[in-house]
């Protein structure tokens, strides 16, 4: 992988500031520690930190057509770059590398922006046309690699691959987005294509944007759309087939590369099912690498161990422990952002361990989304059945009461924790999954929430974005309808953004056979009982692999790459949370109740209750402002309250940021 840069006055006279760029590319350094080249005109600037993967030798960025009038700077590979360079020479065109980065100058010429659609890859790209003055950005249809951008006063556009190469422009306005708030406490991230920031945006997966010199700011222009059907006639026995052949071919064309590869194996079934495949078409031992706990029941190493037995790899195993909370402040760093997934520490540590081995690592990633593996499709499922039982009324004047006054028994066994079945089956289906998905209620995050925050929020809840995917989803079919919007939003702005990050800031290359973008509109196309069937998610999947997996893994209670935070927050942590949480930085940014967070800490530090996800998302929100903090001051003369930095007089936001500078 990469880290690519850029700049374009595409409506003022102003020269490039080429220091800007250097600067802009420099801190990218995690990503290409093999070297940087830069391209800066009067119009734009491109810059490009190297991780050598495919032709190390010759693969320099950025890069040029023939007569040079076309240049790339691109993060990621394309994996069927060998049939592309084929065809484009057979149409005339002449490579000087054997780098799959000149296939995309390439096909830009021959075939514009349809190009995209013939690239079957993770990606993210910057191109200037100097024959058109066009700056064409393009992301991947996932979202597996990222690519922020931001425009400035007088008719600039910044992009970078993080945020924090932005933030070297010291016209960009950090002023937060208070909806980009709301939507952090009730996901533990934020979702394409806000940032934290109210002025830089994310290019959401499957998006371009053809940004023209002397023209206005375009808005991001959809190239692929995922649709579900419901109709598809395949049997049992012929998607097992061909999901096979098809995962095989996945992960074959990534495992192409001319440095060593490995796959991060966590025991569970989608990495298993990796390196199966892998150990197959591999004639040398697979380089595997998991991690372990010492807390019981958080530990999957044994399962990893088993199938690295299996199929004689060269397993390597790195233990976390609770002093990995020290990496609180290096995680704020690394993700620029506020970002909750806790799982973002055992990853960061299995990617520094696989980098000592390997330049790349296969992983299994995408696999619940695409099979219905998460346990809440399988409740979802069910609430919808009675959903469609009940009239609205009768549901809403049942349940309703039923989930006021059931006790929430976090401490009880499973079946015993209704209170949430209750809630959720009173309210109507995009309302309850986000109950679901959320890791903080709507009654929690409005009681966390100061007064101004609250007034300037408005009716805004993070549920409309849910709404949005699940009605564009092409499905009546509620559990495609969830797959669907976790597609759109905990894939890319969750699980692909946790696994880029952690690995890139080890400079190891992830790479996920499973979000194969034909594989994806495939299992898009499956009838959903071959994917959640009596209870039994993945239910295909998991048949298909019983050739290759132990069936210990395969049938075993789904665990996740979790860390026991509760235990933590409750023992060796306890007096660091503590700290953080009634330290000045929270107490002066005026955006929470420090009262309710109090209360928080007391009902969980009790053991009756299990605030950790939220109190988690709270420690890593204090540390991101501190980040902001620091970085306000040392670029000068920022005030020292951190609500002067949210977005607008009074906090309040609008929903087109590109319309405040035209």
């Amino acid at each position: 992988m990469c880290g690519i840069a850029g700049i374009f006055n595409y409506g003022g006279d102003e020269a490039v500031d080429c220091l800007l760029l250097q600067r802009m590319t420099a801190v990218l350094d995690h990503r290409g520690p093999d070297g940087q080249g830069f391209y800066c005109s009067s119009e734009v600037g491109l810059g490009h930190r190297r991780l050598a993967i495919v032709d190390v030798q010759g693969g320099a960025q950025p890069l040029f057509n023939e007569d040079r009038s076309v240049c790339v700077v691109f993060n990621g590979e394309i994996f069927n770059f060998r049939s592309l360079m084929s065809e484009l020479t057979a149409l005339g065109h002449v490579f000087r590398t054997r780098c799959d980065t000149e296939v995309i100058v390439h096909a830009w010429e021959e075939w514009g922006e349809a190009c995209l659609d013939r690239f079957n890859g993770q990606f993210a790209f910057g191109l200037w046309d100097e024959r058109k003055k066009v700056l064409f950005l393009a992301r991947d249809r996932l979202g597996e690699k990222p690519l922020y951008y931001a425009w400035l006063r007088g008719g600039c556009l910044l992009f970078a691959s993080e945020l924090k190469s932005i933030l070297c422009s010291p016209a960009v306005d950090r002023r937060l987005d208070i909806r980009a708030i709301e939507e952090f406490f009730a996901l533990g991230y934020v979702p394409d294509p806000r940032s934290i920031y109210y002025h830089i945006r994310k290019l959401p997966p499957g998006h371009c944007l053809h940004v023209r010199r002397g023209a206005d700011a375009p808005e991001p222009k959809a190239y692929w759309r995922l649709r579900f059907s419901d109709d598809s006639s395949i049997n049992k026995a012929e998607a097992e087939e061909e999901l096979i052949t098809r995962l095989r071919e996945a992960v074959r064309i990534r495992m192409i590369a001319d440095v060593p590869i490995g796959a991060l194996l966590s025991g569970g079934v989608d990495s298993s099912a990796v390196v199966a495949m892998m150990a197959r078409l591999n004639p040398v031992p697979v380089n595997t690498f998991a991690i372990s706990f010492e807390t019981s029941g958080f530990d999957e190493s044994r399962y990893a161990a088993e199938m690295a037995a299996r199929y004689g790899t060269e397993h390597y195993v790195r233990n976390v422990d609770p002093q990995a909370f020290d990496l609180i402040d290096r995680l704020a760093t690394i993700y620029d952002e506020p970002f909750s997934d806790s799982s973002a520490m055992p990853t960061l540590r299995v990617s520094a361990m696989a980098r000592e081995n390997v330049t790349v690592a296969l992983s299994g990633d995408g696999g619940d989304e695409l099979f219905a593996g998460y346990r809440r499709y399988r409740w979802h499922s069910f609430e919808e059945h009675v959903r469609r039982l009940m009239p609205d009324a009768l549901r809403t004047r049942l349940f309703g009461p039923l989930g006021m006054v059931y006790p929430k028994l976090d401490w009880a066994p499973r079946p015993l924790r209704a209170k949430a079945t209750f809630q959720e089956l009173a309210q109507d289906s995009p309302a309850a999954y986000f109950s679901a998905v959320s890791i903080c209620s709507e009654q929690l995050r409005r009681s966390l929430y100061s007064g101004d925050l609250l007034r300037d929020l408005q009716d805004y809840s993070a549920v409309e974005i849910l709404r949005a995917h699940m009605s564009n989803s092409g499905s009546n079919n509620p559990l495609s309808q969830v797959q669907y919007a976790d597609i759109k939003t905990y894939l890319p702005g969750d699980i692909l953004t946790k696994v880029d990050r952690a690995s890139m800031a080890n400079s190891l290359e992830i790479r996920v056979p499973l979000l194969d973008h034909t594989l994806v509109e495939w299992a898009a196309r499956l009838p959903p009982q071959l994917k959640l069937h009596g209870g039994e998610g993945k239910y295909v999947l998991k048949s298909a692999l019983r050739p290759f997996v132990p069936a210990s893994i395969l049938y075993r209670q789904k665990q996740g790459f979790v860390v026991p935070l509760a235990q933590w927050f409750r023992g060796s942590s306890r007096s660091r949370i503590r700290d953080s949480l009634d330290g000045p930085v929270l107490r002066s940014s005026g955006l929470f109740n420090m009262k309710a967070i109090s209360k928080l800490l007391d009902r969980h530090e009790s053991g009756l209750r299990d605030h950790s996800a939220v109190l988690w998302s709270l420690v890593m929100f204090e540390s991101f402002l501190r980040q902001i903090h620091a970085d306000r001051t040392e670029h000068g003369g920022a005030s020292k309250h951190v609500a002067s930095i949210v977005h607008g007089g009074s906090m309040v936001c609008t929903d087109s940021p590109t319309q405040v500078f035209r």
